[in-house]
């Protein structure tokens, strides 16, 4: 089993990064309900905890208290490259550090925090609108690696 100590504090603060970057995509993708949203965020967080002991990586990670990167952006298509290189490099950490069955796990979580975040406030009759829908499918690309 991968634990936090097997990344430098720096590998580190890029696997934390991940999942929040992503909620915060979605979060951006489209107007109003931000609140619902970044609630949503800390919800997946603490649901995560209650499957404690199946990834002893994923209880570190969901064990801290979620935390975005303030990267100063010039326009909203700059910070969404932002999070998704974040997101990117992330991956990349987890999959040279920790196990495939890890890799997955994280992969996963990731994924199911932002789809929560999109289901978490409804936009013109929609449970998840049109660029919530176009910024979960960049995360899901950029957690392949693409």
């Amino acid at each position: 089993m991968t634990t936090k100590a097997a990344f430098t504090d720096e590998e580190w603060k890029t696997v934390l990064e991940g999942p929040t970057s992503a909620g915060m995509m979605v979060v951006m993708a489209s107007r109003g309900g931000s609140f619902r949203e970044t609630f949503a965020m800390s919800k997946a967080y603490v649901e995560a905890r209650s499957n404690h002991g199946q990834s002893e990586l994923l209880d570190e990670i969901v064990s801290v208290k979620p935390k975005t990167d303030h990267a100063k952006a010039h326009s909203s298509d700059e910070l969404r490259d932002h999070n998704l290189e974040l997101i990117r490099s992330a991956v990349a950490v987890v999959a040279a550090k920790a196990t495939p069955q890890e890799l997955e796990d994280y992969r996963r979580f990731v994924i199911t925090l932002a789809d929560k975040v999109a289901a978490a406030h409804r936009e013109d009759g929609q449970d998840v609108s049109p660029p919530e829908a176009e910024a979960i499918g960049a995360i899901t690309d950029a957690l392949q690696g693409s």
